[in-house]
């Protein structure tokens, strides 16, 4: 019996030895040292758990590694003051701003002195005696999509921000505003082409994630087709929605070489050429969608200041100009081209049916856009 005993020992032995030495094989990026009967220990290197696998579109886990500390610390003061902003002012605004996308049956009350006659309910009256009115509630899930300019022009800034910093600044207050009301929010960046689309989604890391793409995407391209990344809207947004544009719409749809050389002949502004941008593009998407145009500018886009002869540089065409800008003549002509070029904006925007948003780098935007959203409630009632 003893000597049975001793050889099931030994069998024993021998078997959980070879398990033991087989789970010792190293695999690869994997210390042999932390695996043990082929399973390997949680919280060290290469072992336990998978990590959760990553969707398409949201890949910030590794890609917010590279991202510069001076960039993140950026994003960091744009959500203190963004959701400060829209938790104490503008989150009830917001949500009168913009209509849901229909109406649902909520329930059946009593008749009250006021109520609108066409909601009573003639059945449920007949069965009680007495009137009874529907009530309805709005149906709020909307989705709304930033459409941001990434062209060159938008790096210039003469104040404390470029315009590219305020376009991501505004963007941030709209996405938390959203976000608040359970709203999804996506993003597309444009220059010539489609240069990133973010799909619509809810929840603050995805704001985050749209504020970093605004101020950290590098574009491929440096030049304005609006008409491009309105054409891909329709396509991506096949129910109602709200289109956000921030641009300085500063430059031309489809520019040609021609083009731009028969402007600087007369001396023209490439701003006055984005009037012949398409009307039928922004009426296409004004009548599917709640098309916004928030327009952000320097304010030395508007006036030129007296400080002798300048060299200048355009951000998208890389065409150099020399301007004299002590001359009194030229700074005034100046300053009456962009009223014009405002104007033909402003015209085409009401011809199409598009709200539209003033904003410059050197003043505060708060007031502005809580009397913006004043005005869109005014006009639902």
């Amino acid at each position: 019996m003893r000597q049975r005993l001793l050889q099931a020992s030994y069998a024993l032995t021998q078997l959980s030895a070879r398990i033991f030495s087989r789970s010792r094989v190293a695999k690869p990026g994997v210390p042999a040292s932390v695996i043990l009967f082929g399973q390997e220990k949680p919280g060290k290197p290469g072992g336990g758990r998978r990590p959760p696998a990553e969707s398409a579109t949201d890949t910030s886990r590794t890609s917010t590694r590279a991202i510069p500390a001076e960039i993140l610390k950026k994003i960091r003061q744009i959500e203190i003051r963004t959701r400060r902003l829209v938790s104490e002012t503008l989150a009830g605004q917001y949500h009168s701003a913009f209509r849901g996308t229909g109406m649902d049956f909520d329930e059946v009350r009593e008749y009250q002195p006021g109520d609108e006659v066409r909601t009573i309910d003639w059945n449920v009256t007949a069965r009680m005696s007495h009137p009874f009115v529907k009530k309805f509630r709005e149906e709020r899930e909307l989705t709304v999509m930033l459409v941001v300019d990434l062209s060159g022009s938008g790096l210039f800034g003469s104040a404390i921000q470029s315009k590219r910093e305020l376009a991501a600044e505004i963007a941030s207050v709209l996405a938390f505003s959203a976000v608040g009301n359970q709203d999804k929010v996506g993003l597309l960046l444009f220059t010539d082409i489609v240069e990133h689309f973010l799909p619509p989604r809810k929840g603050r890391r995805h704001v985050l994630r749209v504020i970093r793409d605004i101020l950290y995407h590098e574009p491929t391209l440096r030049g304005t087709n609006l008409n491009g990344a309105l054409e891909f809207v329709n396509r991506v947004l096949p129910h109602r929605s709200v289109v956000i544009v921030l641009s300085d719409f500063l430059g031309e749809t489809h520019t040609t070489r021609a083009e731009i050389q028969g402007h600087l002949r007369r001396k023209a502004l490439y701003s006055e050429t984005l009037g012949r941008m398409s009307v039928a593009v922004l009426r296409q998407v004004s009548r599917r969608h709640d098309m916004l145009a928030v327009q952000i500018t320097d304010p030395y886009e508007l006036t030129l200041p007296n400080v002798g002869r300048l060299v200048l540089k355009d951000a998208e065409t890389g065409e150099v100009v020399e301007v004299n800008t002590s001359d009194d003549r030229r700074r005034a002509a100046f300053v009456s081209r962009q009223e014009k070029t405002q104007n033909e904006l402003l015209k085409l925007f009401r011809s199409a049916g598009v709200d539209h948003l003033h904003l410059r780098t050197d003043e505060p935007y708060e007031t502005k856009l809580g009397q913006f959203f004043d005005r869109r409630v005014k006009k639902r009632r």
